[in-house]
């Protein structure tokens, strides 16, 4: 066990890869131990990433990747920037709104700083933000795309507990509005305090623009619901309303409706029954190829190439990196690293709440230190039964194990949003770091009343008769 932790950190500690790191150190473990033949490790391997729902992860990925190439992340901005760009700190609210938006095509949090992140920053220095403020408020807003659907960190976890992905989905939305409102609320007191200005002038016809493409994305669903109380079968009153939705778009050429309408399908069609989260993988995919080649004709044979091979190259790490942590979290097993883990959690208190305090304790360092598809592939086997001996719902605990491990890709050493800022504000990580510090502060908050208070993951999947 000593061997195996003890080599996995050295090899951390001299910065090798995550993966390569978990890959030697079993590897190593192994050879001198004995403790399976190779053909056992190889199937261990196989069976991380042998699983239906893990092919949600390359079309969400790829869905992100046609967004970008589509320029659906710049129509988003322009939207957000209509909608709360006149308040004061409005570009700060902008960049909440716009990530907000963008986590329901994305769901991850590299994707969204990389993406979207980048327009904003550019915007904010434009504009005269100090660029600490500018890489602040994205790196908080980032965290917001695995939390709202899709999410990816959902996925692995789902895969990882035995746990319903749709539940899972479905009971980010609150804290996700919980967290966008205290991000919101942050960006004002800044504003009050470092007197921030506005950085659009109100133009109300602007605001009614923007006010009317939210009104006719929520209409969709509730034409829906209204053709269905009249006696028209489900699939007929969607596919009235889209195409109502379609009519309207192509009279009015309006700005962003077909892009907020990505969450609204995917959401819609998973709650309805139509696509499973898998499924809804791939029915995002081919909404992103119907904007990007159809709607808005922004795709080229370039674009659609690049975003295909960066998808590839995203999705060959996450792999590796699901099934190098696949054999870790065996190993661990088999070495009683992860009993005597759980006898040492038991011992200290047989407390629920004490034990919640614990693990985000647990959680927030191991966040700073390893990625975040890693982190759950072996922590979710060791922690999951003492969740389940403690009446803690497992899908509770998912969305505080992935909140706690998106505080720390914030974080030195290995935090991935960190670095991806650092680089595009062209700042030192040093004062990246500094920058973040303030806005953690609303996802502590955040973090806090998720832990305490189940009903605010539980509720609505409960609701929806997705949970008990």
């Amino acid at each position: 066990m000593l061997l195996l932790l003890g080599s996995f950190l050295v090899l951390m500690l001299i910065g090798v890869p995550v993966a390569i790191s978990m890959a030697v150190a079993s590897v190593l473990y192994i050879v001198l131990y004995g403790v399976a033949p190779d053909i056992i490790v190889a199937q261990r391997m196989i069976a991380g990433v042998e699983s239906f729902p893990l092919l949600a992860v390359p079309f969400f990925i790829l869905a992100g990747n046609l967004m970008n190439s589509a320029g659906v992340t710049g129509r988003i901005y322009s939207f957000a920037v209509a909608l709360v760009g006149w308040m004061k700190g409005g570009l700060a609210q902008v960049n909440i709104i716009g990530s907000v938006i963008f986590s329901g095509m994305s769901g991850t949090a590299l994707a969204d700083a990389a993406g979207i992140g980048t327009i904003e920053i550019k915007a904010m220095k434009d504009h005269g933000y100090p660029v600490e403020a500018a890489v602040g408020v994205t790196a908080a807003s980032a965290t917001l795309g695995p939390i709202f659907p899709p999410s990816l960190p959902f996925v692995i976890y789902g895969m990882m507990a035995n746990v319903s992905i749709g539940a899972l989905f479905m009971a980010g939305i609150l804290p996700g509005v919980v967290m966008t409102l205290l991000m919101m609320i942050t960006v004002a007191a800044f504003a009050y305090w470092k007197r921030w200005g506005s950085d659009a002038p109100f133009d109300v016809r602007q605001l009614l623009s923007a006010g009317l493409e939210i009104v006719v994305v929520l209409a969709v669903p509730v034409a829906i619901y209204l053709l269905m109380l009249a006696g028209v079968s489900m699939n007929a009153a969607a596919g009235i309303a889209l195409a109502g939705l379609l009519a309207l778009d192509w009279y009015f050429r309006f700005s962003a409706v077909m892009a907020l309408m990505t969450p609204v399908i995917l959401i819609g069609g998973m709650t309805m029954g139509w696509f499973t989260p898998t499924e809804a993988a791939v029915a995002a995919v081919l909404w992103s190829l119907f904007l990007g080649l159809v709607r808005y004709r922004t795709m080229t044979p370039s674009t659609l190439a690049k975003a295909s091979f960066d998808t590839i190259e995203t999705t060959a790490s996450v792999l590796f990196i699901v099934t190098a942590a696949s054999v870790f979290a065996w190993l661990l097993t088999v070495s009683q690293a992860a009993q005597l883990l759980s006898d040492a959690i038991l011992s200290i208190t047989d407390n629920k709440w004490v034990f919640l305090i614990l693990v985000n304790l647990l959680m927030l360092f191991v966040g700073c230190f390893l990625d975040t598809i890693a982190a759950i592939t072996i922590l979710v086997p060791i922690l999951l039964p003492i969740v389940v001996k403690f009446g803690i719902d497992p899908v509770q605990f998912g969305l505080i194990m992935t909140l706690n491990l998106m505080i720390g890709l914030l974080h030195p050493p290995l935090g991935m949003v960190l670095f991806v800022l650092s680089r595009v504000a062209k700042l030192s990580v040093e004062r990246t770091t500094m920058a973040i510090l303030p806005w953690l502060v609303p996802l502590f908050l955040a973090l806090i009343l998720i832990t305490f208070v189940p009903a605010v993951s539980l509720w609505l999947p409960q609701q929806l008769g997705l949970l008990r």
